[in-house]
């Protein structure tokens, strides 16, 4: 069992959770706090293997907590859900140890994931959040290559895509599953803090992964 502790200082929100994590077979709700300072204790005394944390509490916010817990040998994975996607405090987050960063208008389902990936100790990050923290680290890197990002089968997709393919047809050439071409196109998308496949054709295009002449129509916008 996973055992999950919710800090939010809204009753509401943490019943919301409670109810769509307990329906989870494998998660278990240990406990609820309405501060970070309550949270710290909890976190000692229950020994939750994931916290749902709030960035925004009084007395103790959430990167109170984070900063808090990492002088602790042994801490929980946390997921920080906020009402705000604000850059500065996404990235103080993160480096403070988030694993995750999802907005609270994240769909539960994707909350339920999150929760999984952490007890794995795995990432997921909101689309918007993804966005904010590519920018930051294209802006660190001044005139860097913003594709270095990508993966080198995510720049074969990328350049695939910017031809005007669609899924069917990048699985094809690269010798790939449609499903898994799919998914690398949803990994372009947030890591490059695009909307839409054709924001990513024209953005392969502008960063020479492809020549104009080569771009043979606009990609299909209802596939992902």
């Amino acid at each position: 069992m996973i055992r999950v502790l919710i800090v939010d200082d809204h009753q509401v929100v943490r019943q919301g959770l409670r109810y769509v994590l307990e329906d989870e077979p494998d998660i278990e709700v240990a406990g609820e706090c309405g501060d970070g300072e309550a949270a710290l204790e909890a976190i000692t005394r229950l020994q939750p293997d994931v916290v749902l944390l709030d960035m925004l509490m009084p007395g103790l916010d959430g990167l109170g907590v984070l900063e808090r817990l990492r002088e602790k040998p042994v801490r929980p994975a946390v997921i920080v859900l906020t009402s705000y996607a604000e850059e500065e405090r996404a990235l103080r987050a993160v480096r403070a140890g988030a694993l995750s960063y999802l907005q609270k208008t994240t769909a539960v389902s994707r909350v339920v994931e999150a929760v999984h990936a952490a007890a794995a100790g795995g990432s997921i990050l909101d689309p918007a959040v993804t966005a904010l923290l590519v920018q930051r680290v294209w802006s660190d890197q001044g005139d860097a290559d913003p594709l270095r990002v990508l993966s080198r089968r995510e720049r074969e997709v990328l350049a695939a895509l910017s031809r005007g393919r669609s899924n069917r047809e990048i699985a094809r050439s690269l010798s790939l599953s449609e499903e898994t071409a799919k998914s690398h196109v949803s990994h372009i998308l947030a890591k490059l803090g695009l909307k839409d496949r054709t924001q990513a054709a024209i953005f392969g295009l502008q960063h020479g992964l492809v020549p104009l002449h080569e771009a043979l129509s606009d990609p299909d916008p209802t596939e992902t």
